[in-house]
């Protein structure tokens, strides 16, 4: 089995030191350096604003400032990751103040892009976009869910809007085969929600079950050339052993923890696979800076994922 030695580990470090925003060094200094859950926490609350959401280039992809739905499930990610649930914290509070307000949201949920996004840098496929965001927004709405399922209380208003948007969207389970970019990570994120909230009669989570690993198993890219490109790896839905994904695809996650390990630049970070050109290079500044500050993100991503399947040597460990 090949795991990441120590000098890769230390390599991959010190492009950390030299390049990640603040938010990404505290959330890997939790992860590998026993760091606090309040630094994250501290380095979070800058990007939050006054209405409780999230903004500012959170998610570097999107230079808005303004406070988005989908910015703001990010912030919500990063708390997930750290393990953080303390509603009383004004970071938590906040969120769910944003939420509550239904700011970005109609009857089938929260906007995946929003109008202001187009006044200010961004990837294209953050560009306003009503046809877009009737795909788009069913994985960022399931993801705000589940959030919800789990965090609010049961007897609040929000707890039972979150019912009536689960059930909406896992109805588009039977009527589309279109979930748009996160949408099959939502329902996976939805699935996890519904049993940790003792919603399985509910939500017939068996069913649901069944109907989602054949989803997983189906759009996983299995021709490794050509994840050089923005395509579905099984990180994207396999985040340990314990995943209820993980046996039907073990050979295929395996695979990827070893392209890893190989395709690691020496002395470096893995480069994104993505770019916000299509056409034109507008905004090619901003995304030379944003850019790097994905390479941070995704190192940290990339190096947990492997400590989650054992991929790390022992010396690291230690």
């Amino acid at each position: 089995m090949k795991k990441l030695l120590l000098k890769d580990y230390l390599e991959i470090r010190s492009w950390i030191y030299r390049n990640a925003r603040q938010i990404d060094l505290a959330v890997w200094r939790y992860y590998f350096e026993k760091g606090s859950k309040d630094a994250v926490l501290s380095a979070l609350s800058f990007y939050q604003n006054e209405d409780g959401g999230f903004g500012h280039a959170l998610e570097a992809d999107s230079w808005n400032p303004n406070s988005s739905p989908y910015t703001t499930f990010y912030a919500i990610k990063i708390l997930k990751g750290i393990g953080f649930d303390d509603l009383q914290h004004p970071v938590m509070r906040g969120i769910f103040k944003y939420l509550e307000s239904n700011a970005h949201c109609s009857d089938d949920g929260w906007y995946f892009s929003i109008p202001s996004n187009n006044d200010f840098a961004h990837a294209p496929w953050w560009t306003w976009d009503t046809e877009a965001n009737a795909t788009e927004s069913i994985g960022l709405t399931a993801e705000i869910v589940s959030f919800i399922l789990i965090n609010a209380h049961k007897n609040s208003e929000l707890f039972n809007k979150a019912l009536s948007l689960s059930e909406k969207i896992i109805s588009k389970l039977d009527t589309t085969d279109q979930y748009g970019e996160m949408g099959l990570g939502g329902y996976c994120a939805l699935l996890d929600a519904i049993e940790r909230a003792g919603l399985t009669n509910r939500f017939n989570h068996s069913l649901l079950s069944e109907r989602i690993k054949k989803l997983v198993h189906n759009i996983i890219e299995r021709d490794t050339s050509k994840w050089t490109y923005h395509t579905r790896r099984p990180s994207d839905y396999i985040h340990s052993p314990a995943s209820v994904f993980y046996k039907e695809n073990e050979d295929i996650v395996q695979t990827e923890l070893d392209y890893l390990i190989d395709t690691r630049p020496q002395n470096g970070v893995w480069d994104i696979t993505w770019s916000w050109f299509e056409n034109n290079e507008k905004y090619a500044k901003e995304f030379s800076i944003s850019e790097n500050w994905w390479k941070a993100s995704v190192a940290v991503e990339k190096l947990n994922h492997l400590r989650n399947f054992n991929r790390l040597s022992q010396e690291i460990n230690n």
